[in-house]
């Protein structure tokens, strides 16, 4: 059964692959060849190695553009990426193979058709441009017969998917459950208690309470495991001194950056162009009689505001027969007709940036600094191959500091050092990895710096003295013992509550929240607030504690009042009803496919995908 007709809604997939093209063109296609041509198939549908090299490489660089960090065959196998892709993979190909029991297709026009609509295939007259076309994908591995039939089998997919997917919807009420329980309204009177608010005043610690709360606590005060290190390093900034700075140098490379220094006034400005100088002449006339407006201008020439957005400008940015006349102009208002690059305008001025100027003599300690710095940072270029001949020569950290102008230390490093050189990643790495067999060797810093390390010893965990940890350790029994006290006579006071004392007599710190929904957010109510007091369980009467930062809250619900009927309600029930329905679709879909697998039988090559992971480390 061939189909051609009844299928244009589905034909969007194909300029999305059409991008797609675009994407691969970014990143780049694999070509495996060898013998082996398929890493799985699921009945009579393979699936190619390229197929999965391409699908799982487009994945991993997905992911480093997100994230802006390599992402290896490895961490994909680890994280199971892989496997998702290979599933991915084998759904399409069982959805493939019964869109070909079923004859299900469409015509050459149809491809056609969708072909010319793809922008990545035009030219520069805007039309489909066949040169282009076999181009792009010549630099992807592809052919056009092969895409073509990519295109057809992603079509007849699509047809098949939504023939699924179709009459899959989800209640009116689904929609109506979810408004309801993000629009309910509670009003609600709380009263503060804190340490002030108590008659015996905040918890001391006395010496037995600390040593009691230290003994039951020991995990509190265990420092952690920490690598012994011996660290010998150079920044530029240690060679601040011995660097001689041209005053010349420094002139030129003021000038070099003269923009970041001298900044010209700046127009805030709008441009509206128009077809001839006679219309560009009548709509100024029109404005400066108050008959229309600029923004009525721009709307009657089927434009928005952003369409004339020009931004902030100088008057250097703007032709010769514009700058003067608009920057003529004191504050704002409208100017023209004047000719621009794309014909006569009307500019709209919306404000004025002063421009700024610093001196030579004001920005040379900055100059200063940075030429410094670069300065002293080739200076330890220069010293890296002697300092690491030195250490492969057999110098120890201490030698190489006392013999050059390497400076020494030592520190115990936990994930949770920061200061000094443990503040540079490239250390952090560094003594992570290294082992106490290693030999120091000169690595580099991100300013220019270079350093070297050695592992002494690792340090199990270890008990900090008591006088070490004292403070803290009275600290957190007095936070343990008011947080007690203050539940205590909260719960009390709740108890009081609940048998009819109004919350505002309790004596302490009052105020009310009136209609508020799990969407607000009150900043002055510790964490968990707005969830203890929208509890399922919790009706207009309850009350209810809410603990932390050093307090307790008690709350009253006042009333429960239902949600207020708006177009935003609307929207939001209709929102989730077309998610939720888009998602019982998926779960269609995957079940379908699902099932197709396992009546085809699914065929996996794991010789074949390890391979191409191995070509793709």
């Amino acid at each position: 059964m061939a189909s051609g007709k009844g299928s244009g809604g589905k034909m969007v997939i194909w300029g999305l692959m059409g991008l797609l093209i675009v994407g691969l063109g970014g990143f780049g296609t694999a070509n495996f060849g060898g013998g082996v041509s398929r890493v799985a198939s699921v009945g009579d549908e393979d699936i190619s190695v390229d197929a999965y090299a391409n699908a799982l490489q487009n994945q991993m660089r997905a992911i480093e553009a997100q994230t802006g960090q390599t992402f290896s065959v490895s961490q994909a196998q680890d994280f199971g990426l892989s496997q998702q892709v290979l599933d991915q993979l084998l759904s399409q190909a069982a959805l493939d193979g019964e869109t070909a029991k079923l004859g299900l297709s469409v015509g050459d026009e149809a491809v056609r058709r969708e072909l010319l609509q793809v922008d990545a295939f035009k030219g520069i007259d805007g039309t489909f441009d066949t040169a282009t076309y076999k181009e792009l994908l010549a630099r992807n591995n592809l052919t056009d017969k092969s895409f073509e039939a990519d295109l057809r089998r992603e079509a007849a997919r699509a047809i098949l998917s939504g023939a699924l997917a179709s009459g899959v919807t989800m209640p009116a009420a689904y929609g109506q459950v979810v408004v309801d329980w993000l629009g309910e309204r509670r009003s609600i009177s709380v009263a503060t208690l804190s340490a002030d608010t108590l008659d015996t005043g905040a918890p001391i610690a006395s010496d037995t309470d600390i040593q009691t709360w230290y003994d039951a606590h020991p995990e509190s005060y265990t420092a952690p495991e920490a690598r012994r290190i011996t660290y010998a390093w150079l920044t530029p900034a240690m060679l601040a001194d011995q660097v001689e700075l041209d005053e010349d140098a420094l002139r030129k490379l003021y000038q070099d950056n003269i923009d970041s220094y001298v900044q010209p006034e700046r127009r805030l400005l709008e441009r509206l162009v128009f077809g001839s100088e006679d219309e560009a002449q009548a709509a100024a006339d029109r404005i400066v009689s108050g008959e229309t407006s600029f923004d009525d201008e721009v709307t009657a020439r089927g434009l928005d505001l952003m369409d004339a957005d020009m931004g902030d400008v100088s008057e250097a940015d703007l032709p010769a027969a514009v700058g003067p006349a608009v920057f003529a102009l004191e504050g704002t208002g409208t100017v023209g007709p004047l000719m621009s690059d794309l014909g006569p305008a009307l500019y709209r001025v919306n404000g004025t940036l002063a421009g700024s100027t610093v001196s030579y003599e004001e920005a040379r300690s900055e100059l200063t600094a940075e030429m410094g710095t670069d300065a002293a940072a080739r200076m330890i270029s220069d010293q890296i191959e002697t300092l690491d001949n030195d250490l492969a020569g057999g110098f120890t950290l201490e030698e190489l500091a006392a013999e050059t102008d390497m400076q020494l230390g030592t520190m115990d490093w936990t994930s949770a050092s920061e200061d000094g050189i443990a503040a540079y990643s490239a250390f952090k790495d560094a003594v992570q990895t290294v082992t106490l067999d290693d030999y120091p060797e000169i690595m580099q810093l991100s300013d220019g710096g270079v350093f070297a390390l050695r592992l002494d010893a690792i340090v199990p965990p270890t008990l900090r003295p008591l006088d070490a940890v004292r403070d803290q350790v009275a600290a957190d029994w007095e936070a343990d013992a008011l947080a007690k006290q203050l539940q205590a006579r909260a719960e009390a006071l709740e108890t009081e509550v609940a048998s009819g004392t109004a919350i505002s007599e309790l004596g302490l710190p009052f105020e009310t929240f009136e209609t508020i929904t799990r969407q607000d957010l009150i900043s002055t109510m510790p964490v968990g607030f707005m969830d203890a007091v929208f509890a399922p369980g919790l009706k207009a009467g309850g009350t209810t504690l809410i603990p932390g930062d050093g307090r307790v809250v008690i709350a009253k619900i006042d009333a429960v009042e239902p949600p207020v009927a708006s177009e935003d309600n609307d929207a939001i029930a209709a929102s989730y009803i077309t998610s939720a329905a888009q998602g019982a679709a998926t779960d269609v879909i995957e079940a379908f496919s699902s099932a197709l697998r396992a009546r085809d039988g699914v065929t996996v090559n794991q010789t074949a995908i390890n391979a191409v992971h191995s070509q793709m480390q």
